[in-house]
């Protein structure tokens, strides 16, 4: 796996709500983890649709969020700028390109985030409390990973904790069975709700990208 730290980076802008950008770097080469694939847009926009607000206040302003398989945390970053408390994690070689774009968009965060490392099955989720919301985006494409990533979830939410998850229906080779199994092991343990592509920001949805809100059994 590539090293972010040692590849030349490139900027994506995101336009938020309020007129402001999220500036995010993303590797010209590296691991998944080092691009800003279009689920995460997805998903972070969606956190900006007005199901999400409450009585003029962002129903994220004080809560906890962990975001898993982070890559270049834009979707914590965009959490945090709506007034949460963030923490970001993925792999140790992926921290330098968090701590980067947070430190990138610090100025437009009204919350806070920080970024951890997290490898999914290790038992240390529990390290990361009981937060109030999971966020998860394209985190679905390695078979050998989906009964570790189930396992994390397992044990770092709790029984009022939302886990919203987002990723992008995959045709080719055996994506389609990868995505298959994992909702037949998840389904085992959580209830799972299928967001209408209504809800999804007007200009950031797709037909084959899907979110799902998810609670633990």
């Amino acid at each position: 796996m590539a090293e972010p730290r040692s590849c030349p980076y490139f900027h994506r802008t995101v336009e938020k709500r309020d007129g402001s950008s999220l500036l995010i770097k993303q590797c010209t080469s590296g691991d998944v983890g080092c691009v800003v694939w279009d689920a995460a847009i997805v998903i972070s926009k969606y956190l900006e649709t007005d199901c999400f607000y409450r009585n003029g206040e962002h129903i994220f302003l004080n809560k906890s969020v962990v975001e898993i398989g982070s890559g270049t945390g834009i979707v914590g970053i965009m959490a945090a700028t709506l007034g949460a408390n963030v923490t970001v994690t993925d792999l140790e070689e992926l921290q330098d390109l968090l701590t980067r774009n947070i430190e990138e968009n610090k100025h437009l965060i009204t919350g806070s985030i920080e970024a951890k490392v997290l490898k999914w099955g290790e038992k240390k989720a529990s390290g990361l409390g009981c937060p109030d919301y999971v966020l998860m985006a394209d985190c679905i494409y390695y078979e050998e990973s989906l009964e570790p990533l189930i396992e994390t979830l397992k044990e770092l939410v709790g029984p009022e904790t939302c886990i919203i998850c987002c990723y992008e229906e995959r045709t080719m080779g055996i994506n389609p069975q990868i995505q298959e199994a994992f909702f037949e092991i998840l389904k085992l343990h959580f209830d799972v709700e299928k967001i209408p592509i209504e809800k999804h920001d007007e200009e950031y949805r797709s037909e084959d990208i899907h979110i799902f809100h998810m609670w633990k059994r």
